[in-house]
């Protein structure tokens, strides 16, 4: 099904072409003027220089071709060359009953779908979720399901930190702590327990704390590098000691995760692709891309077009130890392998720009991706504080993403508490859904890439761009079609049929809705969620003015009622669709 701006675009370049202009000439885009009218078209004004006619002239030409339009009911040519544009409430509603029709509302579907990967999420083992990870789970789940509903094949990988140091520092110290576990013991031949030795809380005691002893004694963080080099070639008590962390950590993150409403569908860390990096490392010396640097192993990755300095791509450290850009080559090497994406996209702090720069020109110049495949890094902003600095807890210390949930919730049911008659226990369960929304939509209504304040009392307002605030829409329309349904003694809402527009608010609402499609669009090929929040927010703004001057249920008129009722199912479905992609849910009532 073509875009709304489509059809209206091709209308008036058949006009354009009909007055003796190029058809290229009728682009129509939204008015900046909707006082005026609803769509406008400059074309007259680009071909005034082409055709050596005043632009003013060309616009008459064209105006006087869209007479008896079935398209536009209203096309007035205002100097110096502007075409003023009103749709007719035909061509609107004949739209409408398209998209109502369509699976996805007249999305068009891909003739190739693409396969993606979005890395996001990577959180390190043994360490407590906190703040910092909040904006890469709500936003990569959102692209993730963004690119899904477009049509394509998506897997979202949380790439865990389970690999290198910080695994040796904590090995080190539960063996301090514990030195009898037969984990310690070399020559020990029997199964080991099946049980981890340790809590999740006791694991996040123990690694600030072998972390702090690490950087103060030199003995400590040789027995911890010692220890990271066991579990790296394999020492059986070490390994079986580190799935334990990693299957107490991954249940607790699992959880948490889960609270954010954000899933993945890979769960590898960077020690799946441990046994990838030999053979990789071997093919950039042997193809003549990496070389010594300063005792290091690197790849020149510098190209003349640069305006700035950008370093080489370090592959090996001087020790001949791994780094973080090793392992995220070689997992590139291992997805190209495994799942032959067209696109990568990875979600991290936009400080990591330069890195992922280095990293994607290193995978194209050694031949581990194809030409082709788009390599994609989102650069987020911070979340900060209401006095602009990155959010902290009241003592200053980086804030548990488990208690600004809990804060988050806590609001959120004192709101509704006060505010309704509900059930405790409906008000807890209906505090969390509403909550959530406060806290992705507050998040991905801003571009990605700019730092924003995190602002609980504005976040969780049930009146201006706020999550509960669509959720509040979405609650209000849900609640006429049911008091519908019971005047007109069934389920009648989903059989009722869109009729032309009769008043202004109603048209409005009408032209918003059919948008849903263009802005999908843009949400997708510019990977922007912000996009859908502006389009919601639209959308929800319209209905509640076209609400607030109509008399739905006590209209007398029943097929003018039965139009009403139809276009709020649209409208509802359409803002329970992009909830959806931002990864929340509307509650039956609020």
């Amino acid at each position: 099904m073509k875009k709304f701006l489509e059809l209206i675009s091709e209308e008036m370049g058949k006009a354009f072409e009909a007055a003796g202009y190029q058809a290229e000439l009728g682009k129509v885009t939204l008015s900046n003027r909707p006082d005026l009218c609803e769509y406008q078209c400059n074309g007259a004004m680009a071909g005034a220089k082409q055709y050596h006619k005043a632009p003013i002239m060309i616009a008459n030409d064209v105006a006087e071709k869209l007479q008896g339009s079935t398209v536009f009911s209203e096309v007035s040519a205002v100097a110096p060359g502007f075409l003023n544009l009103k749709l007719t409430e035909k061509f609107v509603k004949e739209y409408l009953q398209e998209m109502r029709a369509d699976a996805k509302f007249g999305l068009e579907m891909p003739e190739k779908p693409q396969m993606i990967i979005v890395d996001y999420g990577g959180p390190n083992i043994a360490k407590p979720l906190h703040v910092g990870h909040l904006r890469s789970g709500i936003i990569g789940e959102s692209i993730k399901r963004i690119c899904r509903y477009a049509g394509h094949e998506v897997l979202g990988d949380i790439h865990l930190g389970d690999w290198g140091l910080q695994m040796g520092l904590i090995v080190t110290e539960l063996k301090k702590r514990h030195p009898e576990l037969p984990y310690f013991d070399e020559s020990y031949q029997g199964e080991y327990p099946k049980e981890a030795p340790f809590t999740m809380s006791e694991l996040e005691e123990i690694y600030p704390t072998a972390s702090a002893k690490s950087k103060e004694d030199a003995a400590y963080k040789a027995e911890a590098m010692d220890a990271t080099y066991k579990l790296q070639t394999g020492v059986p008590g070490i390994r079986a000691l580190w799935n334990h962390i990693i299957d107490v950590s991954v249940s607790d993150l699992k959880k948490n995760y889960a609270a954010l409403n954000v899933e993945f569908d890979l769960w590898k860390g960077e020690s799946d692709v441990q046994d990838i990096i030999p053979g990789m490392v071997e093919k950039m010396k042997n193809d003549g891309y990496a070389h010594e640097s300063e005792g290091a192993l690197v790849v020149d990755v510098k190209e003349e077009t640069d305006t700035k300095e950008v370093p080489p791509c370090m592959i090996l450290k001087s020790d001949g130890a791994s780094l973080y850009n090793t392992t995220d080559l070689a997992t590139i090497v291992d997805r190209m392998e495994k799942y032959q994406p067209d696109k990568l996209i990875y979600m991290t702090d936009k400080r990591q720009d330069l890195y992922f720069e280095q990293v994607f020109r290193c995978a194209r110049k050694t031949g581990l991706v194809k030409p082709e495949t788009q390599l994609i890094h989102i650069g987020f902003g911070t979340m900060n504080g209401k006095d602009g600095k990155p959010f902290k807890t009241r003592e200053g210390g980086v804030m548990r993403l488990e208690n600004l949930i809990r804060e988050i919730n806590e609001e959120m049911y004192r709101k509704i508490a006060e505010n309704r008659e509900m059930e405790k226990e409906e008000a807890e369960e209906t505090s969390k859904v509403v909550a959530l929304s406060a806290v992705k939509y507050g998040d991905l209504s801003n571009q990605a890439s700019k730092d924003y304040i995190f602002d609980i009392d504005r976040f969780t307002s049930f009146e201006g761009d706020t999550g509960p605030y669509i959720l509040y829409t979405i609650v209000r329309i849900k609640s006429i079609l049911k008091k519908y349904n019971e005047q007109s003694g069934g389920d009648n809402a989903g059989q009722a049929v869109l009729r032309e527009a009769t008043g202004e608010s109603e048209k409005a609402l009408m032209l918003e809705t059919a948008k849903f499609n263009t802005m999908i669009d843009a949400a997708y090929e510019e990977v922007a969620p912000h996009k859908i929040c502006a389009y919601i927010y639209d959308l929800a703004n319209a209905f509640n003015r076209f609400y607030h001057e109509t008399k739905i249920l006590s209209e007398e008129d029943l097929g003018k009622q039965s139009g009403w009722i139809a276009l709020l199912v649209l409208t509802k479905d359409i803002l329970e669709v992009c909830i959806d992609l931002l990864g929340f849910s509307a509650p039956e009532r609020m």
